[in-house]
């Protein structure tokens, strides 16, 4: 666990305040997923609008801010964590005072409170726009209100003015907020709401506002991506944004997150397959791929339209990277079930696929099923599943070498002379694999055409070819 590094991009209403004139000092932890992090750098936005400073340690500040992530319990087990840390400092006298916020703030609330009662303030999933008043307070030494807690929305926050964290070339963007899935494994709903769409006006300016701070790479995220627009419009608009979005200047890549099976119409398709914007990379996390097990799941999808979908997608998407994810060991799963969700995926060669243990959640419905498994053979199962995958995706790599891709710089290698790490089309930020670069005059952010020269485990060995752009 870190606190977030002052390497962040402010956007034109989040700028920093000036030496000697902040309000106070603060050291901010992100946990969880970019959805989370959207929030976190609009809390960052707000913070250094009203006057605080964001300072990369914890030692020497006034004040931690946790944002937390609740999902899974090897996320709630990272944020408690973190939160125990920022108390121990507490109560060495190393910080005046923590602030826990987001999902398991959300998902606990008084709870957690009491379970740890040296937190100060507790601010929900839609709390996050009364942070500045919460610091306020904590450094006033004022302790009503301690809990923060707001309704969900009708319509989602709007995440403009953020202080931007991530690298200045690449940004995440929220659409929506909240999720009408109800996946029996899943808490998400009760801790972000229903699917509230963000107006198509309203992410289009918050797009472009972000191209002008320079980002090329925007990443298009929520719970449910391809769901967008139907509470707000009656139907899916998910490709009418898209077109919108490819009208931004400054963008060279326009990359799609969390895209659920349904509502994955022909003209998405096409769009995608068209677009000189929009990278050939799909993310659908599919879960798994026996029809009792989705039926279980709850994930109103079957095997055979999924099977239908994507052989759509590879015939109409030229050069397609899929990304999925799979749950191994959820209630009742048998041998014979598990063997055809292998077997599905040594079929499928999915280029990128992540794989997760069944997480029992107290309040789901998942945990009212019958049949749970024992964590050693959902472990067994989950390594079984991953060495498939590995083999496809030391394959695609092999397929790779020789071949000339365009690469976005996201860094330097420490303590190496030119030598870069960054991404082809087919690697999202921080989920994905790397291309390695040798290359003289790159720099973050920079786009440049590179040969692979050799696969090296997941990741790329790659030589620049191209004058950056």
């Amino acid at each position: 666990m870190q606190a977030l590094p002052v390497i962040g991009s402010a956007t034109k209403a989040a700028r920093a305040p000036a030496p000697g004139q902040a309000k106070g000092k603060y050291c901010f932890i992100s946990l969880g997923c970019p959805k989370n992090l959207v929030d976190s750098e609009r809390m960052l936005g707000m913070l250094q609008l009203d006057g605080y400073e964001l300072v990369p340690s914890p030692e020497g500040a006034d004040f931690a801010i946790v944002n937390t992530c609740g999902f899974i319990e090897a996320a709630r087990s990272e944020s408690f964590a973190a939160i125990d840390e920022m108390l121990a400092m507490k109560e060495r006298g190393d910080l005046r005072g923590v602030i826990v916020s987001g999902c398991l703030a959300e998902r606990q609330q008084q709870s957690l409170l009491e379970e740890r009662p040296g937190i100060d303030h507790l601010v929900g999933v839609f709390g996050r726009e009364e942070v500045t008043k919460v610091a306020d307070r904590l450094l006033g030494g004022l302790q009503e209100q301690r809990l923060i807690f707001k309704p969900a929305p009708a319509r989602p926050l709007n995440d403009q003015g953020r202080f931007r964290i991530t690298p200045k070339h690449f940004a995440y963007l929220k659409i929506s907020e909240g999720c009408d899935r109800l996946c029996t494994f899943c808490a998400i709903p009760k801790m972000r709401g229903k699917h509230a769409t963000k107006p198509m006006e309203e992410v289009v300016a918050e797009a472009r506002e972000l191209a002008a701070d320079g980002v090329r790479e925007l990443v298009i995220v929520a719970q449910d991506t391809t769901y967008y627009g139907l509470d707000l419009y009656g139907e899916t608009r998910l490709v009418e944004l898209l077109r919108e979005l490819e009208k931004v200047e400054g963008l060279d890549w326009i990359r799609l997150m969390y895209l659920y099976p349904m509502y994955f119409s022909d003209e998405l398709i096409d769009t995608i397959a068209a677009s000189k914007r929009i990278v050939p990379y799909i993310d659908m996390p599919l879960q798994h791929i026996n029809d009792r097990m989705l039926k279980r799941m709850q994930r109103r999808v079957n095997r055979a339209d999924t099977e239908t979908l994507v052989g759509k997608l590879r015939e109409r998407i030229p050069g397609l990277t899929m990304r999925t994810t799979f749950i191994t060991g959820f209630p009742g799963e048998t041998d014979e079930e598990f063997n055809e969700l292998a077997d599905f995926v040594a079929e499928q060669k999915f280029e990128r696929a992540g794989v997760f243990t069944y997480s029992l959640e107290p309040d789901t419905p998942a945990a009212r099923l019958p049949n749970h498994l024992p964590e050693e053979l959902k472990e067994e199962r989950r390594e079984e599943l991953m060495a498939i995958q590995q083999q496809i995706a030391f394959e695609f790599g092999d397929a790779q070498v020789g071949r000339q891709l365009d690469v976005l710089i996201d860094s330097a290698v420490p303590g190496e002379k030119n030598a870069w790490i960054g991404r082809t089309m087919a690697d999202a930020p921080d989920v994905d694999c790397v291309a390695y670069v040798t290359g003289e005059r790159l720099k973050p952010g920079a786009l440049v055409k590179c040969e692979v020269v050799a696969r090296t485990d997941y990741d790329l060995a790659t030589v620049a070819i191209g004058k950056p752009r």
